[in-house]
């Protein structure tokens, strides 16, 4: 079980630190529009999974989901959902980080667990303890903060956080083996960006393929990047606690943080510091209650 514990730890930390270095690789094609990143992303994610479901010998399971869907509509509408959700959580991240926006797609997920809870509520019916209603107006201040101080409205961390909530509870509703999971959304989104490829190659403005070895290897690489992280995270929270993988979520966006700020020289003000105060403050007590709430239930059990 010890042993278990700690492969969990390891490829869960592993696949945080994967996540929270995507920045430098972004960074590596800004001069490639977002839109064709995020159609490269997608059309690699999927070649790249195709490859792995045949290595890893996963083509029945595959098939069986794709029998599922045909004998129930409402699982190919959900998993539809859920591909659209992630390319624009994808897409949102990408024009983001090529903006120079680092260190507000680090407060979006850092937002992200508490708007997960949120979802859980409100369509779940969960029910909210007093502690994790304060960490929600906490969260809400730095949020109101941020707003006011920049005039405008935060939507690149918002969106961010609501389109990777609302992908988790689709994939909670429809449960699925990570690996199967991500062949099907990708695909389901795949002609969309072999379309927006081909549209690009006839104005003139694709960068794929144009001459330019090192943007191919990091476009067409972008699939694997996409796919390793979330395979080592679905291996490694099969093996340890939720309120494990809650303390190692952070890992991500501390890190993409410290880039921001450090290694890209964001701007980092005082009212931002506010803010981030507001919502760190707002995630302890969070996940202080919900270790509590853990450990009651190991009691009672």
């Amino acid at each position: 079980m010890q042993h278990e514990m700690k492969a969990g730890i390891l490829f869960t930390a592993a696949s945080y630190v994967m996540w929270g270095l995507i920045p430098i690789y972004w960074k590596m094609v800004t001069h490639v529009s977002a839109y064709e990143i995020l159609a490269n992303r997608i059309i690699w994610s999927f070649v790249f999974m195709i490859v792995l479901l045949v290595v890893l010998k996963k083509l029945a399971p595959l098939q069986n989901v794709l029998k599922e869907i045909k004998m129930y509509p409402k699982k190919a509408l959900a998993l539809a959902a859920a591909s659209f959700l992630i390319s624009i959580n994808w897409f949102v991240y990408i024009w983001a980080v090529n903006h120079d926006q680092i260190i507000e797609t680090s407060m979006g997920y850092y937002i992200n667990p508490l708007m997960s809870v949120l979802l859980g509520i409100v369509v779940l019916k969960e029910a909210l303890s007093k502690t994790q209603i304060l960490s929600f107006l906490l969260a809400a201040g730095g949020v109101l903060i941020m707003t006011f101080s920049y005039g405008s409205f935060p939507w690149v961390s918002l969106s961010l956080a609501t389109s990777f909530a609302l992908y988790g509870l689709v994939k909670k509703i429809i449960k699925m083996d990570a690996s199967v999971g991500l062949t099907i959304e990708t695909a389901v989104v795949t002609p969309l960006a072999l379309l927006y490829l081909v549209y690009e190659s006839m104005q003139g403005s694709i960068h794929l393929f144009s001459g330019n070895l090192k943007t191919d290897l990091f476009l067409m690489s972008g699939g694997v990047l996409t796919a390793i992280p979330l395979l080592l995270f679905a291996n490694g929270a099969q093996k340890i606690p939720l309120y494990m993988i809650g303390f190692l979520q952070y890992i991500a966006p501390t890190m993409t943080l410290l880039l921001g700020v450090f290694v890209y020289k964001e701007t980092f003000t005082q009212s931002q510091m506010l803010s981030f105060v507001f919502i760190w403050s707002a995630l302890a007590m969070f996940t202080y209650a919900q270790t509590k709430g853990i450990q009651k239930k190991k009691a009672v059990a």
